[in-house]
């Protein structure tokens, strides 16, 4: 029973985790513009991962595709990747879970299949969460430097250089989910555990009784070969009794005398 809670809440751990990062790398607001020395402005930027959009101060939003891939970061690209594979992964993971769960019964499948599905699925949502926090951190690095860089160019009189970015929203959302997908994975690899040691309990009573049921039929052909010297005798007795009469009459000897 605490498998199967275990791989329950594993699931849906893991399935919010892996809802969690594809919102994250579907939002745009990944850097928003700092406000802090400019609270009221006319505009407003933020970016994201697909798109940069500028919001005005009438409430219309403009959004522009990065139409190329060569003129990015290569940073920025990696980031695109990395959570990319972690989406794939989670997708995956959800898939062989579904089949992995002891809840479901598909056909005649035993636990020591369902256990290895398990385990793939944990070590893909581990491998996808890692990713997804891993593609966060690393965006968050170059935010981090950016922003230090465009202060150091503010001090120094170039305050209409660039605009200072800080962290957008889909950065904690992309955090969140990152580690609802580790913990969903790390319970998935627990359940696993609990699956094996049924199937070792199994073949170890198959096994004993096996052997008892061997030894318990040798034995009577080893006491069977005894008889047939003693039969022999005693059939052998009867027809000389029989051919001694008293009378002299011949005489057959009777059922009882085979015995």
């Amino acid at each position: 029973m605490s498998t199967t809670i275990c791989q329950v809440m594993g699931f849906i751990v893991s399935s919010l985790g892996v809802a969690g990062c594809i919102v994250s790398t579907a939002m745009d607001m990944w850097s928003t513009q700092d406000l802090y020395d400019n609270p009221v402005t006319a505009v407003f930027q933020y970016q994201g991962l697909w798109r940069s959009c500028v919001q005005q101060s009438s409430g219309f939003t403009e959004c522009r595709p990065y139409f190329t891939i060569l003129g990015l970061p290569a940073m920025f690209q990696a980031v695109r990747a990395l959570m990319i594979v972690g989406i794939v992964l989670g997708i995956l993971g959800l898939l062989v879970c579904i089949f992995a769960l002891k809840c479901v019964r598909i056909g005649s499948m035993e636990d020591s299949a369902k256990a290895n599905m398990t385990l793939t699925s944990g070590i893909m949502f581990i491998v996808a969460g890692l990713c997804a926090i891993t593609g966060v951190s690393v965006f968050a690095n170059m935010l981090v430097t950016n922003f230090w860089m465009s202060t150091a160019n503010m001090y120094q009189g170039m305050q209409n250089v660039q605009n200072r970015y800080t962290f957008g929203s889909a950065l904690f959302v992309g955090w969140v989910a990152g580690g609802l997908a580790l913990v969903g994975g790390i319970m998935m690899c627990l359940a696993c555990r609990g699956l094996i040691p049924e199937e070792s309990r199994y073949k170890a009573v198959s096994y004993n009784a096996s052997g008892r049921n061997i030894s318990y039929r040798t034995g009577p052909y080893k006491v069977g070969s005894g008889y047939e010297p003693e039969t022999k005798t005693r059939k052998g007795a009867g027809y000389e009794e029989a051919a001694r009469s008293e009378d002299g009459r011949r005489s057959y000897p009777s059922k009882y005398d085979y015995v």
